[in-house]
C-alpha cells in the first residue's frame, strides 16, 4: 500500500511537470515596470502604525510573488503609492449590552502605480478588506489582538492588490 501511494505521488509530479503546470507567481507587476519604489502609504485613519503595516505588506508581496525589483525612488521605473482612507470597527457579538466579545476591523485603501512621467498606469480605489478579532477585557491583550487583525488585513490586501495589478496587464 505504501509503494502504491509513492507511485501515485510520483506519477502526479511527473504529470504536472510535463504538462507545463506551474505555480502562480512570477512576472512583472506591469510589462513596462521592472523596478518599483513603494512609497509609504499615507494613513488618514486613526489607527497608529497602519501605514507602516500596509507599506511593508506591499513590499513583501512584490518581493515574494513577482520578478519586479523593489528599489529606491531614483532607480525605479515606477512608483506605487496610496492612502489608507479609513479603518473602522464594528461589533459582531456581545455577551451583554455593555460587553463586546468580537469585533470586525475594515480597512479601505486607494493605491496607484505611477510611471516616471507621472502618468497613472494602474489604480484601485476604495479597496476594502476586513478581519474579525476577539475582544479581551485586558487592554494589552486587546490591543495585541487588534494589531494582529490590522496586520492580517494589510497582508490580505497586499496579496489581492498585487494580484489584481498583475492580471490587468
Amino acid at each position: 500500500m505504501k509503494n502504491l501511494k509513492w507511485i501515485l505521488y510520483t506519477c502526479l509530479v511527473v504529470f504536472f511537470a510535463s504538462c507545463g503546470y506551474q505555480f502562480e507567481g512570477g512576472g512583472y507587476i506591469n510589462k513596462d515596470v521592472s523596478s518599483v519604489a513603494v512609497r509609504a502609504l499615507e494613513n488618514t485613519s486613526s489607527e497608529t502604525g497602519a501605514g507602516i503595516a500596509f507599506t511593508n505588506a506591499l513590499i513583501q508581496e512584490i518581493i515574494q510573488k513577482t520578478d519586479t525589483k523593489v528599489v529606491e525612488e531614483s532607480l525605479a521605473s515606477a512608483f506605487l503609492e496610496g492612502t489608507i482612507k479609513g479603518i473602522t470597527f464594528t461589533t459582531l457579538s456581545r455577551s451583554t449590552t455593555e460587553s463586546v466579545l468580537e469585533r470586525r476591523i475594515s480597512a479601505t485603501v486607494d493605491l496607484k502605480l505611477i510611471n516616471r512621467e507621472g502618468e497613472v498606469i494602474w489604480s484601485a480605489s476604495d479597496f476594502t478588506s476586513y478581519e474579525d478579532y476577539t475582544v479581551s477585557q485586558d487592554n494589552i491583550t486587546d490591543e495585541g489582538n487588534k494589531k494582529a487583525a490590522v496586520d492580517k488585513i494589510a497582508i490580505r490586501s497586499a496579496e489581492k492588490l498585487i494580484s489584481n495589478l498583475m492580471t490587468n496587464f
